[in-house]
């Protein structure tokens, strides 16, 4: 029995708020069952499988309204697979990063291979965010556009004047639920658990002819590359509408059945408004609340998918995620390394800014009884 019980008619349809993975939908669940489950089994090398694989190919490309010649890769292992990837099959001799949070800070780590000289790191304290700027002799400028760790989002725009570089965007948290420009960056990669609601064990990344070049340009020179860490490999098995091992066809069927879904909602711009509308219900709330704040002080810093609610120290904030989870409403903790006393909560597309409204009215009762 829960300390304290939040009245039932307060609470959400569905109290899932976690960072990742992130909800999915009833009707995609309901979809895998009807539909999925029949391909469960089945070889990722034949149809249907490379069939559905093509579908989120060309859905991607719709979505992000991919300028002529950007191509969608698929590959095993999740964003951090990639990283090292990017290190063996897209970094030519020296990178730099911006850093605001835990995951560019580890992109930046994979950076500092032995072949390649040291990254330039381009870091800001969390809750706020720094800009990359031009620099001679880098070929490669990374950055994150959310960093989920710390709710902070960063604008995907070119370095004025790097013309030779790339730019690659760690989007994995942002994908799907921020409007952009793709022409804007390079390779703007991802993780499929969260604006995506599917699963872990797959990273996908749209990448420009410049940076399919490069792909190519450093696979035929004479460094290893490990075959699972090979873009070149990856390219070519995403050109035959599979990946290099076999994936979770499971996740692979709930992407496709978001991205579908999401398309025909209106696409990217319909997504974003949808994540602003729940992230501007919390930041709303904490802006006028005595007790809370945003962390994020400032606006244009603010992400519309991962919100970060610092509280006064007189409130116990994990305590109150403690009752909320125990009364079914789950994973408002804050990211474990940053330690301060608040809330996180993911606003991705598949949450229903209702459910949102109903979170904010389970707080304000906790923080009222406990």
């Amino acid at each position: 029995m829960p300390e304290l019980v939040i009245d039932p008619a307060l609470l959400p349809k569905d109290g899932r708020f976690g960072c990742g993975p992130s909800r999915t939908r009833a009707e995609q669940l309901a979809n895998f069952v009807s539909e999925g489950a029949a391909l469960m089994g089945t070889s990722h090398r034949q149809a249907p499988i490379k069939d559905m694989v093509g579908e989120i190919r060309q859905g991607l490309l719709d979505l992000f309204r991919a300028p002529e010649g950007y191509e969608v890769i698929l590959g095993n292992g999740g964003s951090t697979a990639f990283w090292d990837a990017a290190a063996f099959s897209l970094a030519k001799r020296k990178a730099q990063a911006l850093v605001h949070g835990e995951f560019g800070s580890k992109f930046a780590s994979s950076l500092s291979a032995p072949w390649l000289e040291s990254p330039t790191v381009v870091k800001a304290d969390p809750g706020s965010r720094a800009e990359l700027y031009l620099e001679p002799g880098v070929d490669l400028y990374v950055y994150p556009h959310n960093e989920t760790s710390t709710g902070v989002i960063a604008p995907v725009v070119r370095v004025v004047g790097a013309d030779d570089a790339l730019m690659l965007t760690d989007a994995t948290s942002a994908a799907g639920g921020v409007d952009f420009d793709l022409a804007q960056t390079d390779v703007y990669y991802f993780a499929p658990q969260k604006n995506f609601a599917s699963d872990g064990g797959l990273w996908i990344a749209i990448a420009s002819p410049k940076a399919i070049a490069r792909i190519e340009e450093i696979a035929a020179s004479d460094r290893y590359i490990p075959e699972f860490l090979s873009l070149k490999v990856a390219l070519d098995n995403s050109r035959l509408n599979q990946t290099l091992n076999t994936p979770a066809i499971a996740t692979l069927f709930l992407l496709n059945d978001q991205i579908k879904w999401m398309n025909s909602q209106g696409g990217l711009s319909w997504a974003a408004a949808r994540t602003k509308e729940s992230s501007d219900l919390l930041y709303n709330w904490a802006d006028n609340h005595k007790l809370a704040k945003p962390f994020v002080s400032n606006p244009d810093h603010r992400s519309q998918v991962v919100v970060t609610i610092d509280f006064d120290e007189s409130v116990d904030a994990a305590k109150i995620a403690k009752i909320l989870r125990a009364n079914g409403v789950v994973d408002t903790d804050p990211y474990r390394k940053l330690g301060r006393n608040q809330l996180r909560v993911a606003t991705f597309v598949a949450t229903e800014p209702s459910d949102v409204r109903a979170l904010i009215s389970c707080i304000d009762f906790v923080l009222e009884h406990m």
